[in-house]
């Protein structure tokens, strides 16, 4: 753990102990606190912010401020917290999920090779993610991607609002267990390799795993 995280944790602690849109003190006052440069202080806010954990508010009387709580819906084994929604959320993940399978069953068909180049360099894209939410934003957008090569415009157009829907909405993404990102992207590239391959057994197992992990 660098410096920054060390920060972040120990801001991370002030904002849970305090009540949502509790001030916490002036930028100043928690850098000297936490003993860091400006630069790594501000690389500390970054991570919280991203958690969505903090919020800054500039002049008199600003500062940081812990955040107030986010509505959170669960996705497979994560939790994504929200600006608001919820229920509108949990109910386009259900809806989604219950059309990825045709999603998949016209990519096995008619994916090309160009449409697989794209995938693997969707995979690259998570698997340089920086953290969670960055990891799950690259993920939708290799369903998205996906979503991309069906021939039905009804199917591409329903998967996609669904996506847009989940992803306008959320602010951040709880971090999961060490290990987790990196089994998910392994799963996601055996996904694409199964179905460049054309293996419909392979693609159905594995998306029957993908629907238990989220």
């Amino acid at each position: 753990m660098n410096r920054a995280e060390r920060a972040a944790e120990v801001l991370a602690g002030l904002s849970r102990a305090a009540a949502p849109g509790e001030r916490l003190g002036t930028k100043e006052e928690l850098r000297q606190a936490c003993g860091v440069s400006a630069g790594t202080f501000n690389e500390a806010l970054r991570l919280l912010q991203a958690r969505g954990l903090v919020t800054v508010r500039p002049g008199p009387g600003g500062g940081l401020f812990a955040a107030e709580q986010s509505p959170m819906v669960r996705l497979g084994t994560t939790m994504l917290a929200l600006d608001s929604g919820a229920s509108e959320v949990a109910d386009a993940i259900r809806v989604r999920d219950a059309l990825e399978p045709l999603l998949f069953e016209d990519a096995l068909w008619h994916g090309s090779p160009a449409d697989f180049a794209e995938l693997r360099a969707c995979l690259e894209t998570m698997k340089r993610a920086a953290g969670a939410t960055a990891f799950v934003r690259a993920n939708w957008a290799l369903h998205a991607r996906i979503a991309e090569i069906s021939p039905s415009p009804l199917l591409r157009s329903l998967y996609l609002s669904l996506l847009d829907v989940i992803g306008s909405r959320t602010v951040s993404m709880a971090e999961p267990e060490p290990g987790y990102l990196a089994a998910r992207h392994r799963l996601h590239e055996r996904l694409v390799e199964a179905l460049e391959r054309r293996d419909r057994e392979a693609v159905a197992a594995l998306l029957a795993e993908h629907a238990v992990s989220g």
